[in-house]
This record gives C-alpha cells, structure tokens and sequence, in this order.
C-alpha cells in the first residue's frame, strides 16, 4: 500500500475513529460505546500502521475473546488489505496454545499435555473419589468456581478465604467447592492434563523462566492490540504483560459500561487504569452510536448516565421504545409473541433481526411455547458455541465424508445432483427432517436446518459449487465462529447477546429479583446487574420494547414489583 491508501483508510473514519488510526504509536487507550464502530476503528487503526511502514503486519497481534470475534477481526482486516490480512488476529487461548505446543518440547521436555476441553468428566469422577453424590447443576457451579479461583490464580488452600471474601456462595459449600478443586487438580497433574486456565499460565510462565523463549516471541509480536479490554481477567493480563516484556505497543479497546463477566474473574479495573499504568498513554473516546436509533439511545443514556460518554446517535428517529405492565407471566409471554408477530407482518421486519432476550436461562422454555402457539419460527442461542454443539460437528463429519466419496467417484451415497438436496440427503441421516418434530430435540433440528441453509446460499451465489466447496465452507466457518443466520426470532440470555445486534428486541422479565436477580445482594452486584441491562437494551437498532408482570400466574396475587431500572427510564410510549 502507498500513501494514497493511507489516506483512503483514513478518510473512512469519522473524527473520533480517525483519531484512532492516527495514534499508531502506543500506549493507546480507546473507550469505545455501544454501536460506535470500535471494531472498524481499530482494524483501520493497524491497516493504516501497516500502511504506512509503521510496523510489519507479521509482527502484529490482534486479541479478543471469543472464536467469533477473532474471525470477524480477521474477516475485516482480510477486507482492508494491504498486508493486513497477514496480521494475527486470535484469541487469548488459542495464541498461548500454538505457543505453548510450540516451546513445549525445548523449554520443559517431551510432548505437550493433552488439553482437557471440558472439566465435567473429570470434576465428576474426583466427586467420586470424593464421595461426594452430587447433582449435574452443583457439578456445573463448581467448574465456575474452579475456573473463577484459576483465573484470580486462586490456590485450592486458599480458595475457601478469597471466596468468602469476594462474596461468592456456592449452593453445595465453599468448602465442598475446596475439596472439588483440590482432587480435579491432583487428577489432572497426575494424568499430566491441561485445562484452557492452565495454557494460558503455563505460556506465562515459560516466558518468564525462559529468556531465549522470551527473545524469540517478542521479536515476532511486537505491536499488540486488545478488544474488548473491560474483559480481561487476572491470568490473560499476566499473560498479555509476559508477551509485552516491558514495551508499550498496546492499543486496548473497551467500555466499563459493558462490564458483565465479573463474576468469571474478569476486571474493568485494568481498562480503568490505564492511563496510570501507562502514563502519557493517548485516550479516545468514541461516542458516536451508528447503531441505535435516538429513541433507543436516550433509554441507554438515561441507563447509565455519565457526561463524559454518554453516546450520540448517528441515525435517523425511530420507534418510541415501550415498557409494557402485563397481568402475569404468561400474558406477558403470549404479549410478546403478540408483539412479534406484528413486527413481521405490519412493521415486514425480519424475523432472523428480532431477538427477545432474558436474564435467567429457564425462563426461555415459556417465550419457546409462546411462540410456537403463534407459529413463529425461533432458534435458541446459548454461550456454546455452534459448531461445538455435538450434532454440528457430527453433520461437519458427514458432509466432509460424502464430499470425499464424491470427489473419489464413489456413488454408493447414492446423492442427488444439486447441492442442496445432496446436502439435505447426507443429513437426513443425522436427523434432518422436512419439519421440526416438538419436543426437546427442537435445537438439533434448527442446527442442521442451519446447515441446509447455508447449502442454498453458497448454491445461490455458485451454482456449480460441490459438496467438496460446501465442505471447505464449513471448515473455513467453524474457524472463524461464523455461524449461520436463520430465519427466525432468536431467543437468548443478556449474557449470551454481548457483540449481537438486532432491530428488534425485546426484554421481559424486568421485576425485582429477576433483574437486577436476587443474589445481587451488594452495590457492586447491583451496577453490574444494571450493566447487563444496558447491553441487552444497546442490542435494538429500532424497536425496543421493555415488560414486566406483577403476578406469576393467571389468578395469582400480583406481588411482585417493577425492576427499579425501569424508573429511570419512562419512555413517552409507556404504557402501565
């Protein structure tokens, strides 16, 4: 790239986002609201860099958290490109892992240990050993414990202290969480294993010990950039400081208003003190929302009031956002529905961009047959990612195989020409019926239906495509979390909606004890509760539409009270 494309990627930028770009010598800190094109800002800010002979996009390394969001740096850095595709955009684990397999046998001795990619299996079997007989949602809590004590760099001696002290309350007992961690890490070490915590501690670690191991990496990676910055937890920031050895080529990127994972270890408090860690650092602050219309602005705004950040919006008015009081529970779910169905067929909104969004995952199987009783199509999302759910990678298995087969001349399959009923055909034998069956297998369905659908578009876009293109798609796809789109209202946790966006969305469930939820028995827990809110209410790009029941059942007495964030708001459009 010459000057001229400098410039070019420059003039993309708004004047904020500019700023971004042209800051391209660390320390650099970008406080970045919802909707404001953080990730644009800084796929520009390392093209321009490379652009201008700043730095070797080999020796760059672009983090973020989830497989998603790595691809979806990728993709635009790929789009940019100049050299820019050829920058490392990956997440924490999976960088600290091909380091780790990397130095393995020089800095410590032999093979690498195999990776434990769930801890159930093994959780279960020191309960055992334990004698402890407990249920699948004690076990579950216990891994979040555990994972939360590893990435706080919690010992199991000191576990029952530090999570006393943090205010954690496990249903089984803290000292029964001690016992559990203490004998899944015995079983572990003895089978000489590694969880996800342990990669990322043991690349720290090598690092620090091994100077020529040090050398090498920071002679590669040398200009760092870290999204989603208000993330980071206590073993990623002693890793990220091991990779930086003391320089100051760091660019973070985040925004303390979407602070929601306290609870898995993860601290604002890094991306707060920045400029103190770092003094001198450039800050930009990005404030301009492209996303949301005013309307659903002013109720983010009136969230989380601050005059530093409070956030403008970019696009033309919309919708009067709606806080709607139904009788109970499942006049609200049937309201909902209600609501949904005239989004599609009065407002021709798109069901695959109207989302509803909870804060407790067991009140999704209410909206599921609120739903379904006005016949709209719904898929679940949950924080598994999809091409980890066990009937997605057998599908992946079955195509790779058939397209094999093909390209072999094999036709013993017996496959039909076109590629979406070849696709459909080699599915059929994993589940894939014409209509979903009701029921709990609802989500294997939707998932392989997904996958059927993404036959049809790449036939769509090349109709000479094979199953072996169809495969390399896939393959390409579970790389980069690229997850299909179907059409259809998506039905998801606050939690699992971070990065998501939608034109509709709507949120109920807003009583006292549901959001902010019970156990947020402090301040702290209260404004976090009060922060997950704010995210699920950035998601809308137009509709929003907010509601509460004040009885659980038809008949029942109508106990429960509003959310008292639901106060602050009043949008004119409320409706009591």
């Amino acid at each position: 790239m010459g000057r001229m494309d400098a410039d070019q990627l420059l003039a993309a930028l708004d004047p904020d986002q500019r700023a971004v770009a042209l800051a391209s010598k660390g320390p650099v800190c970008v406080l970045a609201g919802a909707g404001t094109g953080k990730t644009r800002a800084i796929t520009h800010r390392i093209a321009y860099a490379v652009a201008t002979g700043m730095v070797s996009p080999r020796h760059v390394m672009a983090l973020t958290f989830t497989v998603r969001a790595a691809g979806e740096l990728r993709g635009r850095l790929r789009a940019l490109g100049g050299g820019a595709e050829d920058v490392r955009a990956t997440t924490f684990h999976a960088a600290a892992l091909r380091q780790l397999s990397y130095f393995w046998p020089r800095a410590i001795g032999g093979r690498a240990p195999q990776l434990v990619e769930s801890k159930l299996p093994l959780l279960r079997e020191a309960a055992r050993g334990l004698g402890l007989n407990l249920a699948a949602p004690a076990l579950a809590e216990a891994v979040t414990e555990i994972e939360w004590a590893k990435v706080c760099q919690v010992h199991p001696d000191s576990y029952v202290f530090a999570a006393t002290e943090a205010g954690r309350a496990p249903a089984s007992g803290v000292e029964c969480v001690r016992r559990l961690y203490g004998a899944y890490e015995a079983l572990r070490r003895d089978r000489q294993l590694i969880d996800f915590e342990s990669v990322l501690e043991l690349t720290a670690a090598v690092l620090l010990a091994e100077p020529a191991v040090a050398r090498e990496v920071h002679d590669q990676y040398r200009y760092f950039t870290v999204d989603e910055y208000q993330d980071v937890n206590p073993l990623q920031k002693l890793l990220l400081d091991a990779w930086l050895g003391g320089r100051e080529e760091l660019c973070v990127v985040g925004d303390p208003r979407q602070t929601i994972y306290t609870f898995t270890g993860a601290t604002s408090q890094y991306l707060r003190s920045f400029a103190a860690d770092y003094p001198g650092a450039a800050l930009v602050r990005l404030v301009r929302d492209y996303r949301s219309t005013p309307q659903v602005v002013h109720v983010a705004n009136r969230l989380m009031p601050g005059a530093d950040d409070a956030l403008v919006a970019q696009r033309k008015a919309g919708p009067e956002p709606r806080v709607t009081r139904y009788a109970d529970e499942e006049a609200e779910a049937a309201g909902v529905a209600a609501a949904i169905v005239a989004l599609i067929r009065t407002q021709g909104v798109k069901p695959s961009e109207i989302a509803v969004l909870l804060r407790i995952n067991g009140h999704l199987e209410r909206f599921e047959r609120a739903l379904a009783d006005a016949k709209v199509s719904y898929v679940v999302r949950g924080a598994e990612r999809f091409y980890d759910r066990p009937e997605v990678r057998q599908a992946v298995v079955l195509v790779r195989g058939a397209a094999r087969a093909a390209g072999a001349g094999t036709d013993a399959t017996g496959l039909p020409g076109e590629l979406p009923a070849a696709v459909r055909h080699v599915l059929a034998s994993a589940g894939l019926t014409p209509e979903p069956s009701p029921g709990p297998g609802r989500q294997r369905w939707e998932s392989l239906a997904a996958i059927a659908g993404l036959a049809d578009a790449l036939a769509a876009a090349r109709p000479e495509a094979t199953l072996a293109d169809f495969a390399a798609e896939l393959a390409e796809r579970a790389e980069t979390g690229h997850a299909p789109v179907a059409n259809a209202v998506t039905l998801a946790t606050m939690h699992a909606a971070k990065g998501l966006e939608w034109d509709a969305v709507l949120v109920p469930s807003l009583i006292e004890g549901i959001m902010p939820i019970v156990h947020a028995k402090t301040a702290a827990a209260v404004e976090e509760e009060r922060r997950l809110f704010y995210v699920a209410v950035t998601r809308a790009r137009v509709h929003l539409a907010l509601s509460w029941a004040p009885a659980r059942a038809p008949g029942a007495e109508p106990t429960r009270q509003r959310s008292r964030f639901l106060a602050s708001l009043q949008p004119t459009g409320t409706r009591s």
